[in-house]
């Protein structure tokens, strides 16, 4: 059989410098890998996620990406795992940016989205360059609250008090993907978290969320709006430095329960722990959810398969 070579590459998003954010291996042209063998790459790289670059389905659409953790579960919403994708599209010179912003269109799973690509030109005559990646995300939904703080906390290693958050429940929100959001006291108690990965699925899979956004309203930024860390055993993800899936929820959650506006831009921070700071732009106007964010390449290569 014939030896197939394809490039990949390892792009840092929501980040400004290389080795920070999230890492997000991206593997182009796949159009031609397998279900199956998109699974065993994702797992060989064995990053959060690892997103597939492939010819839209549907004509609407630009591109089209598929998403895998490295267990082989394929995930949606548009979060690190798009906008890694389509900064490097952008980088790259695949797409026509016809100005300060252009807009695309992406097919994730069942949904097209509209991805807008921000660019300048650093001198006089120059091409676009991108400088941020705007993505909209789903109409927010408020699931479950979970209502056994002392078994919740327990699976996170926390003691009870650490919840105790008064008028803030913990509750399952989705802009595309279902988490359930818990509020802590501070970031000393996030800090503090050592969830036990069986029980912590067990919790999740009663309200019907997939990963856990542990969130305080004491950031390290004074200009952000929450400190978070995200756990998913669900998906096999132990913990994740950036979470685009999650901060469009927890804004949407900030803005329900009064903590924030509901229509206005506001900054989650996360990754802090795994010493990979992130920061998350989400942008809210009622039901209209968009994640901004930049991104960084710091690696390439090619699969020999």
């Amino acid at each position: 059989m014939r030896e197939q070579h394809i490039r990949f590459y390892i792009v840092d998003v929501f980040a400004q410098e290389p080795l920070n954010g999230n890492p997000l291996a991206l593997v182009v042209n796949a159009q031609d890998l397998s279900q199956e063998t998109m699974q065993r790459i994702a797992r060989e790289f064995n990053q959060s996620e690892t997103t597939f670059l492939l010819p839209p389905i549907r004509q609407e659409a630009n591109w089209r990406l598929r998403s895998f953790t490295p267990v082989g579960i394929e995930v949606g919403g548009a979060g690190h795992n798009a906008l890694g994708a389509w900064w490097w599209l952008a980088e790259a010179g695949q797409l026509e940016l016809s100005g300060p912003q252009t807009t695309f269109q992406q097919e994730i799973g069942e949904q097209v989205l509209a991805v807008e690509v921000l660019a300048e030109k650093r001198r006089e005559g120059a091409l676009w360059e991108p400088t941020t990646i705007g993505m909209r995300q789903t109409a927010p939904s408020f699931g479950d609250t979970h209502k056994n703080p002392v078994e919740l906390a327990a699976a996170l290693g926390l003691e009870v008090a650490d919840l105790a958050v008064e008028g803030l429940p913990a509750q399952v929100v989705s802009t595309g993907a279902a988490h359930l959001l818990v509020p802590v006291q501070n970031r000393e108690a996030i800090r503090r978290a050592q969830p036990d990965a069986k029980r912590l699925y067990q919790h999740l899979h009663s309200v019907g969320g997939q990963g856990c956004y542990l969130f305080s309203l004491d950031p390290v930024d004074p200009d952000a709006a929450a400190h978070t860390r995200f756990f998913n055993p669900t998906e096999g993800i132990v913990e994740d430095p950036a979470t685009g899936t999650a901060a469009g929820p927890l804004a949407c959650y900030l803005a329900k329960y009064g903590q924030i506006s509901s229509s206005g831009t506001v900054t989650i921070e996360q990754g802090y722990e795994l010493m990979r700071p992130s920061r998350i732009e989400i942008r809210l106007h009622g039901d209209e959810v968009r994640i901004f964010g930049a991104g960084v390449t710091v690696a390439e290569g090619v699969l020999r398969l």
